[in-house]
């Protein structure tokens, strides 16, 4: 199995499966299980994202996935993971894999990543990006959320978990949740979106040359209380407020009707967009 060395000396495994044009994939290969799974089954997610998003592509796709956001978690890098450094580890994740030229799909700050991947690189031959818009992004939003998080970090039970809550926004009091990361696991956000405050991805788009495409859930929207930033980060409203610009300017747009950023990103909804999208875009050196 190949191992990339990531920018900070850590090494990550990275599995590839089936064969064709290379398509980078941030997910876990493997499942979770026991009682973590089944809370995810209360919430509507999938213990299995990852495997169900691999084996929904890897028959007319090589698929390198690898599990990013767990690593992160595992190997927190709370002073490097900056925007520069994340764009980085995701080209070592390439190379590791032999690919030169390859698509990218990422959800939530995953897909932020691969924007932040797309405007350093010519090597990509597709981005596809969920829950995340690439204009009108809530980059101070995100902020807040984080030094939040960051705040309340210190002085609770150090269980790793996600950096973005997993149950959906409109069946879940926030106000009532528990911070359960570390300290270096929080601050590592906080150093990401403080990286990002001065980003202008109106002025990136230019520097973006691949075919692109980015989705959400019409109801992705999560109103935070004062405990956590006391902000709204509407991921739906950014995309169909900029939805016409987006599509003038190259980018193909879907918004998923009546699902939030939970369900958005379950390989039910991804894959029949996702999907069809990679196959009308793969060109023949790929």
């Amino acid at each position: 199995m190949p191992e990339a060395k990531l920018h900070d000396g850590t090494t990550l495994e990275v599995t590839v499966s089936g064969s064709g044009p290379t398509v980078l994939l941030p997910v876990d290969p493997e499942p979770d299980e026991g009682p973590q799974a089944e809370q995810m089954r209360q919430f509507g997610a999938d213990p299995a994202l990852g495997r169900s998003l691999i084996d929904g592509l890897r028959d007319a796709f090589r698929v390198v996935a690898f599990d990013y956001q767990g690593h992160v978690l595992r190997e927190p890098k709370p002073d490097t993971l900056t925007p520069d450094a994340v764009a980085a580890d995701l080209l070592a994740v390439a190379d590791a894999a032999g690919a030169d030229r390859f698509a990218y799909y990422g959800y939530s700050w995953l897909a932020l990543s691969g924007l932040q991947l797309a405007i350093r690189t010519g090597r990509l031959w597709a981005l596809a990006m969920g829950g995340f818009p690439p204009l009108g992004g809530p980059y101070a939003e995100m902020l807040r959320v984080t030094t939040a998080t960051h705040g309340m970090s210190g002085a609770t039970p150090s269980t790793p978990a996600a950096p973005e809550p997993a149950p959906a926004a409109d069946e879940f009091d926030w106000s009532s949740v528990e911070v359960t990361m570390t300290e270096p696991q929080t601050r590592q956000f906080v150093t990401f979106y403080q990286a990002l405050q001065g980003f202008d991805d109106r002025a990136a788009r230019a520097r973006i040359g691949c075919p692109r495409l980015c989705f959400a859930g019409s109801a992705d929207t999560i109103a935070y209380d004062e405990r956590w930033g006391g902000v709204t980060v509407d991921i739906a409203g950014a995309i169909t407020t900029h939805r016409r610009e987006l599509e003038e300017l190259g980018w193909d747009v879907r918004v998923l009707d009546g699902l939030d950023h939970t369900k958005a990103m379950q390989a039910a909804h991804v894959l029949p967009i996702l999907r069809p999208w990679l196959d009308a875009m793969r060109a023949p050196d790929n």
